[in-house]
């Protein structure tokens, strides 16, 4: 059966080109298309681990009766100021595989900016792993972090700026950062829960009990958001920068921060743009969004300007060619980097990103570097290799959500074939990283040589 694409034929500020693999709902669509539509992508994408479709899903504010199943490489995002702007009635979930529901591999899924009512007060279940994430998210009821079947593993996730309005529980799942969130109460522990800046932690300490709580947030910038405004123009919304920080930015009205209007960016295509093309936007002052889809580089892509926002969307993938970084970021304040695979390609390189130039030394602590939902990925999807994944030489870096994985399945798999030295390396000062997961890389997983860091989790 093939996916309906919704789409108008001109491109505009109401209506930019994402590409074809962007599917956007509004409230006046009947629900039974809709729910047909999501039935395509999700039988697509439900095992399609290392698959090469990749989902962005709009829904324009309304209210929804759905069911949203979420599966790989999907992304799910509502186009509301506020969470409450967009409201599903049914549910929104991922679920665990086979007979046990386990969900070990569960990754690379996300959504962000609606709100879910669960019908008869059923739970939400979002069952998953690494390399996922719920953000400003309002789920009217419970919260299940995996299937309630006896031993339904799953091991890691990330949920920030979000209400859950009764009990997070969560069940088999091995461990979990929520920062900046409120609930009801949250229940459960098995290796390593943190909780930053959240309104109502649970009770009880490490080591006796596995919870870490840190009262406040010390400084953080929610991920930049997609939404519409009153005329049905794209804007793209920049939180503001917080310090000190506890519950949801959105808990007394809309998040405040800037709106930057959409022909301000670039969209990216993957059979399109190439690093010639998308370096040439973003040396003419663009702001860059890449639609959903895998993009070969046979160069970086080289983000100079201060205050560049860059978008993936879709969980897009950038792979590099030729042996070098996929991007470079070079030594200055206030860009942000949110939403993308970097998978390693079968030239070594020295890194797959590049956050500041070696012997970086500005003081960006007004304006700091932000990276949200990062993946990276040496094997598994592809043959590839690198030195290290992620190398942090600037000063003030906020990590938001990052997962650096040298696989240990998948495709081009072996001690001498997927090498990389590190998962992420760090020669900057006072870097910030909230969720750090990294695994399976050949020496240190995580090298630190700054001075003055903070991980949680």
């Amino acid at each position: 059966m093939p996916i309906v694409l919704i789409f108008l034929n001109a491109f505009s500020q109401t209506n930019p080109n994402f590409g074809p693999n962007v599917i956007i709902f509004d409230a006046s669509m009947p629900s039974a298309t809709i729910q047909s539509n999501l039935g395509v992508i999700f039988a697509q994408q439900s095992r399609s681990e290392f698959g090469t479709n990749r989902y962005a899903i709009f829904f324009k504010p309304g209210q929804y009766s759905l069911d949203i199943n979420v599966g790989f490489y999907t992304q799910v995002l509502g186009l509301g100021r506020s969470p409450d702007d967009v409201s599903i009635k049914g549910s929104l979930h991922s679920e665990g595989r086979g007979a046990r529901h386990i969900a070990l591999v569960n990754f690379t899924r996300g959504a962000e900016n609606l709100s879910v009512i669960p019908i008869n007060d059923n739970p939400i279940t979002w069952a998953v792993s690494q390399g996922t994430s719920l953000r400003r998210i309002h789920i009217k009821g419970t919260l299940n972090l995996a299937n309630t079947n006896a031993g339904a593993w799953s091991s890691g996730g990330f949920l920030a700026d979000s209400k859950i309005d009764s009990a997070v529980n969560s069940l088999t799942q091995q461990q979990w950062l929520s920062r900046n969130d409120a609930w009801g109460n949250w229940t459960g522990h098995n290796w390593n829960m943190v909780f930053v800046g959240v309104s109502n932690p649970p009770s009880g300490t490490w080591p006796a009990i596995p919870y870490t709580v840190i009262s406040n947030t010390p400084l953080i910038r929610e991920k930049p958001y997609l939404c519409v405004d009153n005329n049905d123009h794209y804007v793209v919304m920049v939180p503001g920068l917080q310090t000190n920080s506890i519950g949801t930015t959105w808990a007394s009205g809309p998040t405040s921060g800037i709106s930057i209007p959409i022909d301000h960016f670039y969209i990216a295509h993957q059979d399109i743009d190439n690093a010639a093309t998308i370096n040439a936007a973003l040396s003419a002052g663009k702001n860059l969004i890449f639609a959903p889809g895998i993009y070969h580089l046979t160069n970086s892509i080289l983000v100079k300007r201060p205050d560049t926002v860059v978008m993936g969307l879709g969980y897009a993938t950038l792979i590099p060619d030729n042996g070098t970084p996929a991007m470079v970021i070079s030594d200055v304040g206030g860009v942000k980097l949110a939403g993308l695979i970097f998978d390693a390609g079968a030239v070594q390189s020295p890194s797959l990103l590049q956050v500041g130039i070696a012997g970086s030394s500005l003081d960006h602590s007004s304006n700091p570097i932000f990276l949200y939902d990062i993946v990276m990925r040496v094997g598994g999807a592809e043959i590839g290799n690198t030195t290290r994944c992620l190398v942090i030489n600037a000063n003030d870096v906020v990590g938001d959500n990052l997962w650096l994985w040298r696989a240990d399945h998948g495709r081009g798999v072996d001690w001498n074939q997927n090498a990389c030295n590190n998962g992420l390396v760090v020669n900057g000062n006072d870097v910030t990283i909230y969720g750090l997961f990294v695994e399976h890389h050949e020496q240190y997983q995580t090298l630190w040589n700054g001075n003055g860091g903070r991980v949680y989790l």
